[in-house]
């Protein structure tokens, strides 16, 4: 499978990004002011990050989708995933912060094989850590680039700002940018996503660990109608 490229990954995020400005501002003032509600506040957080995976498959997120109630299932899986990467990316920061960064880096999909294809929490880290092999540096300078690139433009623009009579021009313009650069770099954490998801799938095709999500089971076929027997003479 051919690997994670830096400029297409960036193009399609900030694409997929661009069509998903109006659902995500939806989604995020849901979100702001649903926060404080207990219970109901872990379930927008996931339903967040459903979007994220959406987001880089192309599709238009609904932002009414993170009040499902199927956001809140298995919780304590959830919990415990985020337990054993907290504790992981801790411990690996106390030798010198640099292998705290690379275990970031390579746990940084496994919430997402966790939402979409329904792993254990270890598996999930597994999962993604293998499937990161070799692209870590990749994935870094991708978020890298574009975050530099929005900033430097929106920056710019924020400078220009104080221009007589049209700076107010260039204060929206900035604001806009930097719209465009929230959206745009959720989207490009989804076409990732999306990238490690199916070199998963290659990796673990032929083994137990296999990633794929569990497909429904077929129904039980009809049995045939057996002949009728011929009349006794």
């Amino acid at each position: 499978m051919e690997k994670l490229q830096v400029i297409p990954t960036i193009k399609d995020g900030v694409l997929y990004g661009l069509k998903n400005i109006p659902s995500l501002l939806g989604m995020v003032v849901l979100y702001v002011l649903t926060i404080w509600i207990p219970y109901l506040n872990v379930g927008t957080t996931i339903g967040v990050q459903k979007a994220v995976i959406k987001m880089g498959r192309g599709e238009v997120i609904n932002p009414l989708d993170i009040f499902k109630a199927e956001n809140r299932k298995n919780l304590g899986d959830y919990f415990l995933l985020y337990g054993l990467m907290t504790m992981g990316i801790s411990t690996a920061m106390l030798f010198m912060f640099i292998p705290g960064i690379v275990v970031s880096i390579a746990w940084s999909f496994a919430f997402y094989f966790f939402l979409e294809k329904g792993l254990a929490p270890t598996k999930c880290l597994k999962v993604s850590w293998k499937s990161t092999e070799g692209e870590k540096w990749t994935i870094f300078w991708i978020t890298l680039l574009a975050t530099l690139v929005f900033s430097l433009v929106a920056g710019i623009l924020f400078g220009m700002s104080g221009i007589k009579y049209i700076g107010w021009l260039f204060a929206i313009l900035g604001v806009a940018v930097y719209l465009v650069m929230f959206a745009a770099l959720l989207a490009i954490e989804g076409v990732m996503y999306k990238h490690f998801s199916e070199k998963a799938d290659e990796i673990f095709a032929d083994k137990a660990c296999c990633c794929k999500a569990p497909e429904a089971p077929e129904a039980p076929a009809a049995p045939a109608p057996e002949a009728p027997e011929a009349p006794a003479e």
